[in-house]
């Protein structure tokens, strides 16, 4: 499955979630869309304009916390760390654009 977002400059954005979100571009049509790939999650670019209601991608990485201060640092907007039941833990990270991609770290060891 492919979560799709639309982008208002393709190139910007191609080159924020490889260099700041750690995707790598497994396919690029040259100035239409993208694919790229991070830890099993795929998602898509095309030039467009950024939907509300769009899909969100869910990244699963290994520490949660430590991404949130990272991508702070590197200047990514970003929410704020939140814990669901010590099962989960969440983070809501915005690219220049706005569309919304959830990092997850599971904190259940089953």
């Amino acid at each position: 499955m492919t979560v799709w977002y639309q982008v208002r400059d393709f190139d910007a954005a191609r080159a924020f979630y490889k260099q700041k979100l750690g995707f790598t571009e497994t396919f690029v049509d040259e100035g239409n869309w993208s694919k790229l790939e991070r830890n099993g999650m795929e998602i898509g670019l095309a030039l467009g304009e950024p939907q509300e209601d769009g899909g969100v991608a869910h990244v699963d990485v290994d520490d949660v916390k430590a991404a949130a201060e990272e991508l702070r640092r590197a200047g990514v907007e970003i929410g704020v760390v939140f814990e669901l039941h010590g099962e989960i833990r969440l983070l809501d990270v915005f690219d220049p654009d706005g569309n919304r991609v959830q990092f997850a770290q599971s904190l259940s060891s089953g």
